[in-house]
């Protein structure tokens, strides 16, 4: 299947926008492995398979277990996140379902009780920026799902 058109050619400055905040978001000092839970988290919802694919290959490439990607859509039942891993992963679900959770208190407190002020607005950011490819995924890669690779380490990087 084909892409249904290339949002890359037409309003550059946005796309730049999303590609800087990314940059950020990769060098902001949260784990990585984390950000890439969330963003699959995240994806789980949206039922974004483009960005399904992306997310777990990214955190299966940082080093993340099979077990706790597969087991990542049942959070709250599975033994094997950290209390950090929970309030993120609560935020998150939070912010993604903004209109109908509206960000409760509760999940607050306990991003809170876990992250500092900066980590809690960088995670916010995170989880705003994955929420905020779904459209482009749809509009570009919308038919392209399942040939996403993880970028590759070079040997400096190592």
């Amino acid at each position: 299947m084909t892409a249904r058109l290339d949002y890359r050619k037409f309003s550059k400055e946005p796309l730049k926008a999303l590609l800087d905040l990314e940059a950020y978001l990769s060098q902001c000092g949260l784990d990585h492995k984390l950000l890439h839970m969330i963003k699959l988290r995240a994806s789980q919802i949206n039922g974004c398979a483009y960005c399904i694919d992306m997310h777990w290959k990214d955190a299966r490439a940082a080093g993340e277990t099979e077990q706790r990607i597969y087991g990542l859509d049942a959070w709250r039942e599975s033994p094997y996140y950290t209390d950090r891993e929970r309030a993120a992963l609560e935020w998150t679900e939070s912010l993604t379902l903004i209109s109908t959770t509206h960000a409760p208190d509760e999940a607050f407190a306990a991003v809170n009780a876990q992250f500092s002020e900066k980590e809690i607005v960088d995670l916010t950011y995170a989880v705003s920026a994955i929420n905020s490819w779904k459209p482009h995924c749809e509009f570009h890669f919308g038919r392209c799902r399942g040939h996403y690779q993880p970028a590759q380490k070079s040997s400096a990087a190592s």
